[in-house]
C-alpha cells in the first residue's frame, strides 16, 4: 500500500491571506460560493488563489481585489489615519465551502 501524499503548507502562503473579512456583504456573497478575505497589501491574485487553495484544500475559480483607502479621523481632537487594507474576493467552484468560522 503506497503512502498517502501530505501536501505541504507553505510559511508564506500565511502572510498572503491574512484573516476572513466578516461583515453583512460578505456574509451574503457566501449564497454565491463567494468568500472574503483581508490579505497583504503586496499581494496578487495569483498568490492569492494560490494561497487559498493550499489552505483551505479547495479550488479557486476566481479572484477579485479591493484596496480600501484608510479614512482621517480625529480622537480627543487629534488627527489620525487609519491603515489602508486589500481585500480579495475568492470564487470558489460549484459545491466548495469555507468555513470561515474554523481556524485553518
Amino acid at each position: 500500500m503506497a503512502k498517502k501524499q501530505e501536501t505541504r503548507i507553505e510559511a508564506r502562503h500565511y502572510d498572503v491571506v491574512l484573516a476572513p473579512h466578516i461583515t453583512e456583504k460578505s456574509t451574503m456573497l457566501s449564497e454565491h460560493n463567494a468568500v472574503v478575505f483581508r490579505v497583504a497589501t503586496h499581494a496578487s491574485k495569483p498568490a492569492i488563489k494560490e494561497a487559498v487553495e493550499a489552505l483551505f484544500n479547495v479550488t479557486v475559480m476566481g479572484v477579485n481585489t479591493i484596496v480600501t483607502k484608510g479614512k482621517s479621523k480625529r480622537w480627543k481632537g487629534k488627527p489620525y489615519q487609519r491603515s489602508d487594507f486589500k481585500k480579495a474576493i475568492v470564487t470558489l467552484a460549484e459545491g466548495q465551502t469555507i468555513d470561515v468560522t474554523s481556524g485553518i
